[in-house]
């Protein structure tokens, strides 16, 4: 299993054997349930659903709670899928822990970031401001969004819009402790989204490029 769901419980600093204090993530991650196995001759893809967070059945609609029910495991608040190559060995109502990952294990973290609402280019894209003294009128603008030659704004140009509240990933983040008697994980850097915000982590998919450096000059 390379998956497990968690909850952000903020920030703290870790030090290291050789004494290098280095800020860390805690994340609650698990116990999380199995509450589906599916396979290819019935979904098409073999896949493990993951749920986690206790909730009340008032809190849930109808078909999810049924759901739940079918698959005799508790309603949970935050659900997701692991696809796999092969079919599972796990079955429904089998859990899910912290010691399915190692110290020094490289994962992805993918969370939702925080709504900052719509924002300007200068909070949005780190553009710089124009002078504020001498008459000048531009001092926040965004400047020109076209020319005349081709006479209308570009696909992608960075301009003001909702910033935040989409998912992201951040990959290759090493796990620095896990403490198995409080479910906790402690990942190196920051992660994606607020404090009490849910969050999936997994094992790396892709290698750091330092590492594909490393194997390209041998």
């Amino acid at each position: 299993m390379t998956l497990i769901l968690g909850r952000k419980e903020g920030m703290t600093q870790f030090f290291a054997e050789d004494g290098t204090l280095v800020g860390v993530t805690v994340v609650a991650a698990g116990p999380c349930v199995i509450s589906q196995v599916r396979t290819a001759e019935r979904d098409g893809y073999h896949a493990i659903q993951l749920g986690f967070g206790d909730v009340g059945d008032k809190h849930l609609t109808r078909p999810l709670a049924g759901h739940f029910r079918k698959g005799g495991v508790a309603p949970k608040r935050f659900v997701r899928e692991e696809r796999l190559a092969a079919p599972a060995t796990a079955k429904t109502g089998d859990h899910v822990t912290v010691e399915s990952f190692a110290v020094g294990q490289l994962v992805d973290v993918t969370g939702t970031m925080k709504g900052r609402g719509f924002s300007g280019t200068i909070r949005r894209h780190n553009f710089s401001r124009g002078p504020a003294g001498h008459g000048s009128m531009n001092v926040r603008a965004p400047g020109s969004i076209a020319t005349k030659r081709i006479g209308k704004v570009a696909k992608g140009k960075r301009m003001a819009g909702q910033f935040g509240n989409v998912r992201r990933t951040v990959k290759n983040i090493r796990v620095v402790r896990i403490d198995t008697a409080r479910n906790l994980l402690f990942l190196a850097g920051s992660v994606p989204g607020a404090r009490g915000g849910y969050v999936e982590v997994c094992s790396a998919k892709t290698a750091p490029k330092s590492a594909l450096t490393k194997g390209a000059a041998k």
